[in-house]
């Protein structure tokens, strides 16, 4: 057992018990830590449900009338290279519980129209912009989706960690204290009793020597 490796002195016992005080706040930390991410969590989780399903419906419309553009206006690979790729974007961190989640940054810029407009047709502008708002919605899922890993990462390493000191380490310390106090209490009960006889024997011996 672990216990024969504690020395059973006061020393060790008052350790002990400080240690187990700060295991049971660590775990008390660990486990509203947990709590807070799961609630950050779940805000999260709806927050995917409703881009994804916002992302799905406008790709369904925006393919659709690009396919209406491509039959009325033929392929349109030259219209399309008009379209400057947008790098503006940056990417920075909020903290939740020591959790770094991330916040994708970029400017929402009104849409301009990038090429020739008597090339195209309403159909073609249609779905030009229906591609800026997915690009726009893509972006925020990107960031949700990261959050989301992070946030489940962050609760699974909590979990683990509150489950060790609830299970492992708080109990250990549990049982050593209680054989270390166990072992202190027989030690003064034989103290006590050795005292007993010292002075009882002590008491026999003037009895003996006054007669």
């Amino acid at each position: 057992m672990a216990n024969k490796q504690v020395f059973p002195t006061k020393g060790n016992l008052l350790a002990l018990k400080k240690s187990v005080k700060l295991a049971e706040l660590g775990y008390d930390l660990m486990d509203r830590k947990r709590n807070i991410l799961i609630r950050e969590m779940m805000k999260q989780i709806e927050k995917v449900r409703t881009l994804r399903d916002e992302i799905s419906h406008i790709y369904q419309r925006a393919y659709l009338t690009l396919q209406e553009a491509n039959i009325t206006l033929g392929v349109i690979n030259d219209i399309a290279k008009a379209i400057p790729i947008d790098n503006n974007i940056d990417i920075t961190y909020r903290s939740v519980m020591g959790v770094e989640i991330p916040k994708v940054l970029y400017e929402e810029d009104e849409v301009k129209i990038r090429y020739g407009i008597s090339s195209t047709n309403t159909k073609f502008d249609y779905a030009y912009k229906s591609f800026l708002k997915v690009r726009d919605l893509i972006l925020i899922l990107a960031e949700v989706d990261n959050s989301l890993y992070r946030l489940a990462n962050a609760i699974r390493k909590s979990r683990k960690r509150a489950n060790a000191l609830k299970n492992i380490v708080i109990p250990d310390y549990q049982e050593k204290i209680k054989f270390i106090a166990n072992t202190l209490e027989e030690k003064e009960r034989e103290e006590f009793v050795r005292r007993k006889i010292i002075k009882s024997n002590q008491q026999n011996k003037l009895l003996k020597d006054n007669s």
